[in-house]
């Protein structure tokens, strides 16, 4: 586009966090604003956040975000004049950007040929070959040992779906169809391919806009090595430990890369790198994604601008300077919150965020080309508040935290202590991981690479807040529970909290957390309230939302929400939920020796096993999906299946029963009931 046209309404075809953010800029530019929504997003704080919002039927992303013939009727509908995809979805499909265009619609993006020419990773790696970028390749039709380990990757979309790591030649079939499984469920498109993997490489990435008159920025580069299961977790601006060689050869190739395909927007090339510290280093070109990227706000806070006022100006039409701003400077890196359980094999989380606050935090960043100097601190990027439903159709990441400090030694000191100091409760997240992750000596010397995370999963997911401390958060939940119980008692208000007949006998309060059941007791003395069982505990005050006690003589407070079955407890190092254990179990809670549980709430989109089958340990039973990630159930045993409870296309609650196994050692009563009726 070479002529100005400026934009009066944009619709964001996404969803979350993105969509918040995007639309906190057309805030500050005049631009009106419109959100598409599923049914499950109806009540999501980006829906209220746009001045108007279309609904779309449905709550599966192939129903609804994935439907550009819908999202461009809600344009039309609500007088928008421009789209801006996001990112994921539809961001980087070119039949999509060509309807956008053909309904007379602006497309804040690249052009539906750039998109498609790096849509398709195989396609861009020839590109990229042919303009003399180093790739890695690998002939699948005559491979040998000496070629593993190789990575599966889907040759659409990104986020880690569709990638696997096959160690042996008998595992690649398999990993091919699962790939590609899951890639077409999460981008519509299941065209999958293998290339050598370099698990202790670095993933190092680098930031290009350009314009339609022919100018082309680099805006810097990010390390995102920190990852799990491919996706990224950990990213940072500038990358670290890299050679003055290698990161201009790095900025030289994303440039050349933009060019060859007549790049217009902001866009992101990436690179597999070998010793990048020394200027030997060797860069391997990886994929470009030709949209915004998620950790795009750590490189706005270095270089100053605002990427997606930046892309909209681009999509108007305007030229760019010749050289880019000047950067800012200092350090920033971002922390994903995810909504799992990464002690759990990430076993994704859902239901009400009760509690979500990040204490003085600014949010996306909008307006940041304004700046004339560093505005140093953190910054959230949040698809959630207080309140919200985390499901199971869509992405588990619920939110992204930026410190951005003058060196990086700050920056990691300062994201640390912001996670300590949120206030997250409802759904369990990887905060504690990461608070680990940038306490690490290896992370904090730049020492990272793509299998780092792995390696050190078992230090990095300990718990975040030790035994001996969890007994004073208990104890505090108790306290205030029995405050909170006091205070909205009917009749007898002024019987003190704790009272008993028999002073000397303790009250005792039971939760469970982190699968453990912890205890605390305490009981009424004569100078008050007294914690029984932990002797270096003095309890200076109690009440139904702050408990302060006094631990080896230094007083720590704590925050503390009471509900009906749980007890959310903020302190001096972090927070912890509580669940009630109740005094007395219904039976009918107990399941049955040998029920296959759903790990958490999740879609089936595979049952693999009839009633009365035989199945041998190891066998699939089920393939569940939750937040566009399959999840395989297996026999754990040989037997028998009986008592299938799921259907294919069924919702199924986390603990729910999908199935029993009947093994060998089951009470022999229960496999005769298995077998057919007489």
């Amino acid at each position: 586009m070479n002529e100005q046209t400026m934009i009066s309404t944009l619709l964001v075809a996404n969803r979350g966090e993105i969509a918040r953010r995007i639309f906190a800029t057309c805030r500050t530019l005049g631009i009106r604003t419109v959100a598409v929504h599923s049914d499950a997003d109806a009540g999501a704080p980006f829906v209220g956040e746009a001045d108007t919002a279309v609904g779309m039927p449905g709550s599966a992303p192939a129903d609804t975000y994935l439907r550009g013939d819908l999202v461009i009727a809600a344009a039309l509908a609500s007088g928008a004049d421009a789209i801006h995809p996001g990112y994921g979805f539809l961001s980087e499909s070119g039949e999509f950007a060509r309807a956008v265009e053909a309904a007379g619609l602006i497309w804040v993006g690249p052009t539906p040929d750039a998109i498609d020419s790096m849509g398709s990773k195989t396609r861009a790696k020839e590109i990229m070959a042919a303009a003399g970028v180093p790739i890695l390749s690998v002939d699948i039709d005559a491979l040998e040992d000496s070629d593993f380990p190789l990575l599966v990757k889907a040759s659409s979309g990104g986020g880690g779906r569709g990638m696997r790591v096959v160690t042996e030649a008998g595992r690649l079939a398999g990993e091919l169809d699962a790939a590609s499984a899951e890639a077409a469920a999460a981008f519509g498109d299941g065209a999958v391919f293998v290339e050598p993997y370099l698990p202790t490489a670095r993933h190092i990435e680098v930031q290009v806009l350009a314009d339609a008159h022919g100018t082309g920025w680099v805006l810097g580069d990010r390390d995102c090595s920190i990852q799990r299961r491919h996706q990224k977790v950990v990213e940072e601006a500038p990358a670290p430990r890299v050679s003055d060689e290698v990161r201009s050869t790095l900025h030289a190739a994303a440039l050349a890369a933009a060019k060859a395909i007549g790049y217009v927007g902001a866009g992101t090339v990436e690179f597999l790198v070998r010793d990048a510290h020394l200027d030997s280093g060797e860069a391997y070109f990886l994929e470009m994604n030709t949209r915004l990227q998620v950790e795009h706000p750590v490189t706005e806070a270095v270089s100053g601008v605002d990427l997606v006022a930046l892309q909209i100006a681009v999509a108007e039409g305007t030229a760019l300077d010749p050289e880019p701003p000047a950067a800012v400077g200092g350090h920033a890196i971002e922390v994903r919150l995810y909504a799992e359980d990464p002690a759990d094999d990430w076993r994704a989380q859902t239901g009400t965020v009760r509690t979500f606050a990040l204490d003085g935090a600014t949010t996306f960043g909008a307006g940041a080309a304004q700046r004339n100097s560093p505005a140093y601190g953190i910054r959230l990027d949040s698809a959630i508040e207080s309140g919200s439903e985390v499901g199971v159709h869509y992405d588990a990441m619920i939110a992204k935290v930026i410190a951005h400090a003058p060196t990086r030694t700050a920056a990691a000191r300062m994201l640390r202590d912001a996670l300590r100091r949120s206030r997250i409760h409802g759904v369990k997240t990887n905060a504690a991981m990461l608070r680990q992750i940038l306490a690490d000596e290896a992370f904090l010397a730049g020492e990272v690479h793509t299998a780092l995370l792995g390696e050190r999963l078992d230090a990095w997911t300990v718990a975040g807040v030790d035994e001996d401390a969890v007994r004073r958060y208990a104890l505090a939940a108790a306290l205030a529970q029995a405050s909170t119980a006091t205070a909205q008692a009917r009749v007898l208000r002024s019987v003190p909290t704790a009272f008993r007949n028999v002073p000397s006998q303790a009250r005792t309060r039971s939760f469970r957390h982190g699968g453990e059941v912890v205890t605390a007791s305490y009981r009424a003395g004569r100078a008050g309230l007294e914690a029984v069982g932990l002797d270096d505990v003095v309890v200076r005050s109690a009440g139904p939302d702050a408990v302060v006690l006094a631990h080896g003589g230094v007083e720590e407070t704590y925050r503390v929400a009471v509900g009906a079955d749980f007890v959310d407890v903020d302190g001096p190092l972090g927070s912890v939920s509580f669940d009630t254990v109740p005094r007395f179990t219904d039976p009918a809670d107990d399941v049955k020796e040998g029920s296959l549980l759903a790990p958490m709430p999740a879609v089936v989109v595979q049952v693999a096993v009839d009633e009365g089958q035989s199945v041998s340990k190891g066998d699939v039973i089920a393939v569940l999906e939750a937040m566009k990630m399959q999840h395989t159930i297996t026999a754990s045993a040989d037997g028998v299946v009986t008592d299938v409870r799921m259907s294919v296309g069924a919702q199924v609650a986390s603990g729910a029963v999908l199935a029993v196994l009947v093994t060998a050692t089951s009470d022999t009563s229960e496999a005769a009931d298995a077998g057919d009726p007489a």
